[in-house]
């Protein structure tokens, strides 16, 4: 309000014919805090398709054939008035206890010239690219009767162009698993393709999974796929919170994220109902969100079941709740304990000896849901636990600063506390000069676990929304900005913080939420505006908070330096519809570059990326002249504006 009041100053004094001058001030003499090392990074949970049809580079959605129990979805029949089959579900026929269902594929009539068989649709298309190679898994048996050949292909929707395709033999009357290879010719990449599994002569055979990816990042087996990876490695995080929010609560105890489940070879691993309405593969497990980290070089922040799931059902302290904190404990070791450990000799069997690096544990999620109010004792009960074995770890409390302080752990002093923040743009242009000022810097370290700017004049979660883009506007990114800054400023105190929700399949009916920060659909990708800002951020922090100051001005910015190499990097706001012209000051600077880089990112409010025009707003860059320690700078109407000095 105090910014608020000083526009409308500068709007009194230009009416009536005084020269107002806009100003931001940056103190460099000396150093007012330490910028957190850790301040930047990523959140994640398995919401709008972000797993399974997105990062998960896994192609084939229901591959285990789990997601009804009704009927084989997303699979169909193929044939022509020349040969026949049928399909069906069969739970008296499986390869294993985890895979508790097979699909039982009947031809009845088929030749050479006739095939007959079954497809899957994919997660809105099988991606066709141009001469790649794709690797498919298929565990399968068949009736003494038949023995193959099998023809595995991805074939057009149509059915009138074979992308590509191969064949295997050796079917038995024994599950066994079969690898195959399929390359695509020349082409145009397109998703109208589905992958097709047909016989050329009656039989039956029983499909236990079936497996397809693309090249994955780095060739990771049951890896990522790569244009995702690409875009948050160009953020440059620092850290990854995972399983994520909901996702590791499970809308109820038995449907939580439970990670002993999700290591080990895919076809151990059954699966589990999402929170937001669709069945979660497993495929991307505990070792699969550690290797994210390491693909990253980022850090993990492991989220730990703590007892309390999203349809209200907890368990109680004490006896209860025992078995989970040793669960968590588990998980804990599964992640940095050595090779002569229970859990770190199963993450060596599992692909990956080296125990990874493990700094915070964060217990549980959003627990002021709890109407039990057992989250004080049940968070005591786990940080007595972690603290006991590991006493270098440090804990978050899911109840942060953005709570009533009579909600708030009071037992246990929490090492970090996580608040979450989905706001409108008004309400963090209001809220962010101000935020963390007065904040107790002898508190809990402070971590902003989600928070998001949206520009709707309704909230996320209202129904409306289902009808605004899957990604934000400018507007939302300039809310963005303003927040990040007041973050960065105080960032001696907020150690981590990270936009959510992450990502977002575009295509109908694969979005629970929005705002999103980048979206997809099963051939390409693109960054919100908002994605842009958080880089702009990301990628351009030093080490050293400094001073700043403004007047007369709606603009808001930080500035931090990097101590190694001197440079000073400003960070200014312009939330207006109109230019403004600042009076820019370095205060205690020696020498100076006579030039700076410049990164703006601006437009209309309303202007956004969208799958079929995914650049249409991005970030500027060019030099600046004649710099000097003070001079005037223009910053466009909506922008965010990243000036880069040269001290020495």
């Amino acid at each position: 309000m105090k910014k608020l009041n000083a526009f409308l100053i500068f709007a009194t004094f230009a009416v009536a014919g005084f020269a107002a001058s806009p100003t931001f001030t940056v103190d460099a003499s000396r150093s007012v805090g330490q910028v957190s090392p850790t301040l930047y990074g990523l959140m994640t949970e398995e919401i709008n398709h972000s797993y399974d049809g997105g990062l998960y580079a896994e192609l084939i959605q229901n591959r285990a054939f789990l997601d009804s129990e009704k009927s084989p979805v997303h699979w169909s029949v193929v044939n022509d008035k020349n040969s026949a089959a049928a399909i069906a579900l069969d739970s008296s026929n499986v390869f294993n206890d985890k895979l508790t269902a097979s699909l039982r594929l009947t031809v009845t009539q088929a030749d050479k010239k006739n095939s007959a068989g079954v497809a899957n649709d994919g997660y809105w298309g099988i991606p066709v690219q141009p001469k790649t190679t794709y690797r498919a898994m298929i565990i399968a048996r068949a009736d003494a009767n038949f023995s193959g050949p099998v023809t595995v292909s991805i074939v057009s929707d149509d059915g009138k162009k074979v992308f590509a395709t191969e064949k295997f033999s050796g079917l038995t009357t024994v599950w066994k698993k079969f690898d195959v290879t399929l390359k695509t010719g020349r082409g145009t990449p397109t998703a109208q393709a589905r992958f097709v599994i047909t016989l050329n002569q009656p039989g039956t055979i029983w499909l236990g999974l079936v497996s397809l990816f693309p090249p994955t990042w780095n060739d990771q087996p049951n890896g990522f796929r790569k244009d995702l990876m690409q875009m948050l490695v160009g953020l440059n995080p620092k850290f990854l919170r995972f399983p994520g929010g909901n996702y590791v609560e499970g809308d109820t105890v038995e449907t939580r994220f439970d990670w002993k489940k999700t290591i080990g070879p895919i076809e151990e691993r059954h699966g589990h109902p999402c929170p937001w309405g669709y069945r979660s593969t497993d495929g991307l497990g505990l070792l699969e969100f550690l290797q994210w980290c390491e693909d990253m070089k980022s850090e993990p922040v492991l989220a730990v079941y703590a007892g309390y799931s999203l349809k209200g059902m907890h368990v109680n302290p004490g006896a209860d709740l025992e078995p989970f904190v040793q669960d968590a404990l588990d998980e804990i070791e599964y992640v940095t304990g050595d090779t002569n450990t229970t859990w770190g000799a199963q993450r060596a069997k599992d692909g990956h000896p080296a125990p990874f690096i493990l700094h915070y544990v964060e217990v549980g999620n959003e627990d002021w849901f709890d109407k039990s109010k057992s989250y004080d004792a049940r968070f005591a009960q786990f940080h007595d636990a972690i603290k006991a074995k590991y006493p270098q770890l440090k804990t978050i409390s899911t109840i942060g600063d953005d709570q009533p302080e009579k909600t708030r752990v009071k037992s246990r002093k929490p090492d970090m506390i996580d608040g979450h923040y989905y706001r409108s743009v008004d309400a963090f242009i209001q809220m962010s000069p101000d935020y963390a000022k007065n904040y107790d810097r002898n508190g809990p370290e402070i971590f902003v676990g989600e928070w998001a700017a949206y520009e709707t004049p309704f909230v996320p979660w209202d129904k409306r929304s289902q009808k605004e883009p899957p990604t934000p506007n400018l507007k939302a990114a300039i809310g963005d900005g303003v927040f990040m800054a007041a973050m960065e400023r105080n960032s001696d105190l907020i150690k981590m913080q990270c936009y959510a929700p992450l990502f977002v399949n575009v295509n109908p009916g694969a979005r629970q939420w929005r705002p999103d920060m980048i979206g997809y659909d099963a051939i390409s990708a693109y960054g919100s505006p908002s994605y842009y800002a958080f880089q702009m951020f990301s990628r351009n922090v030093g080490d050293e908070i400094l001073a700043t100051a403004s007047a007369e001005t709606a603009v808001q910015g930080c500035a931090t330096r990097d101590s190694r190499t001197g440079e000073i990097i400003v960070k200014l706001v312009n939330p207006q519809p109109t230019v403004e012209t600042l009076k820019l000051e370095l205060k205690g600077v020696g020498a100076l570059g006579a030039t700076a880089e410049v990164i703006t990112l601006s437009g209309s409010p309303e202007d956004t990326n969208a799958i079929n025009r995914p650049r249409h707003v991005v970030p500027v860059t060019r030099k600046l002249r004649d710099v000097k320690a003070q001079f005037t700078y223009t910053l466009p109407a909506n922008s965010i504006v990243v000036l880069k000095f040269h001290a020495h």
